[in-house]
């Protein structure tokens, strides 16, 4: 009889919902002691000297643009390869992003076209660490600084890449900002959540880069629920009108919990990654996926297998199949310029033509903590089995 083989579902251990229960006893469900934790936590794992959780990480890439007053008039660069949240955030703010194509032959925005790309009014860079795999940050602040825009704000969309290093040091303090997901797919899951972690409370001349997020994430609220709830704390001041994108303690729990145990669950991932490479590394159709390269390391967040030679329907057809066998498994990213949304901003695939080379042919193969070896290995056997019987 066929295994069940679905895509990503979380890994979630007792210790968790036991958490989950003691915050839901404690009397405080909402963002408090435990997000603080949580916080302290997550800038500590990531050698960053702040981090703030938001309610997901599409929050964080908004928050920053409007802590730093990026609008309608200004330029925000980033890449049609990613999920729709890099980009909307910019939209949401009256911006029409501007895209650079990715590399040939790779998922990570070319950062050579950068330089040409940047404009008077540009005000951001979003790079994006697509599967867990980290962009050349250092490279990035190489052309800013040939190009005399170091006042552009640095941001990597960070969303896959928790627990991934770049030079040696885990990802989160590189670029002036770094936002996370915490998503049930992601590798530490808060059930829905995100952060936005950095080292200068300082940036751009601003007095205090926490308080402004926390802030902005709380409607703009001069005191948050905890503080508000103690007796005759009842007054506050509204500073400015801001969103609603706390975290709650109910999550950060979950979050805390998954941090003690993410080590051996990166380890885990590592292993069904290598399961997969090892089986597929000499298979001529075959386009293996980014580990590592010198001590630059994915967080194994994605498996994204290219098939060399293969077109879009070809791929789609090996999706099916693996379907039909009861073997979830997905494409990571479809090119933003090929959705409604940005057909009807102006956007062309025609004008991204790597972005869509990398897509075309690319299909997600199941990589998750819970995953066991012989399932991985029953994935990649029935995968060779699919394309190998197109290709005679």
């Amino acid at each position: 009889m066929n295994k069940k083989i679905t895509f990503s579902p979380p890994d979630i251990s007792q210790a968790e919902i036991d958490a989950v229960v003691d915050v839901l006893k404690s009397g405080w469900i909402t963002t408090g002691p435990k997000t603080a934790e949580f916080e302290k936590q997550l800038a500590n794992y990531c050698n960053s000297n702040h981090a703030v959780a938001v309610g997901n990480a599409t929050a964080g890439l908004e928050l920053l643009l409007q802590v730093f007053n990026i609008k309608s008039g200004d330029d925000v660069i980033t890449t049609p390869y990613t999920y729709t949240a890099t980009a909307s955030v910019s939209i949401h703010r009256g911006i029409k992003p501007t895209f650079v194509d990715v590399k040939k032959d790779s998922f990570l925005i070319d950062i050579d076209k950068l330089y040409d790309a940047i404009k008077p009014n540009t005000k951001a860079i979003y790079s994006v660490d697509i599967a867990g795999v980290p962009v050349d940050y250092d490279k990035i602040r190489e052309v800013l600084k040939a190009k005399g825009r170091e006042d552009i704000l640095l941001v990597s969309d960070s969303a896959h890449a928790f627990g991934a290093s770049y030079k040696g040091k885990k990802v989160g303090s590189q670029m002036d900002a770094h936002v996370f997901s915490f998503h049930a797919v992601k590798n530490l899951t808060t059930a829905e959540g995100g952060a936005v972690t950095f080292n200068n409370n300082n940036l751009l001349g601003k007095e205090d880069l926490v308080k402004d997020l926390k802030l902005m994430s709380l409607h703009g609220q001069s005191k948050d629920a905890l503080s508000k709830m103690k007796a005759g704390a009842w007054k506050y001041d509204i500073i400015y009108p801001g969103y609603k994108c706390n975290m709650t303690d109910i999550n950060a729990a979950i979050g805390l919990i998954q941090l003690s145990r993410y080590e051996n669950m990166l380890k885990i991932r590592k292993s069904i990654f290598d399961i997969y490479t090892d089986a597929l590394k000499d298979k001529e159709w075959a386009i293996i996926p980014f580990e590592k390269e010198d001590d630059t390391v994915t967080s194994y967040h994605l498996y994204t297998l290219r098939l060399r030679n293969f077109k879009e329907d070809d791929r789609n057809y090996v999706i099916k199949a693996m379907a039909d066998r009861n073997i979830a498994t997905n494409v990571h990213f479809t090119p933003l310029p090929m959705f409604t949304a940005y057909k009807n901003l102006g956007y062309s695939i025609g004008d991204y033509p790597n972005a869509y080379a990398q897509y075309a042919n690319e299909i997600t193969l199941p990589m998750y903590s819970t995953l066991s070896r012989e399932d991985a290995e029953y994935v990649v056997e029935n995968l060779i089995d699919v394309v190998e019987k197109i290709k005679k």
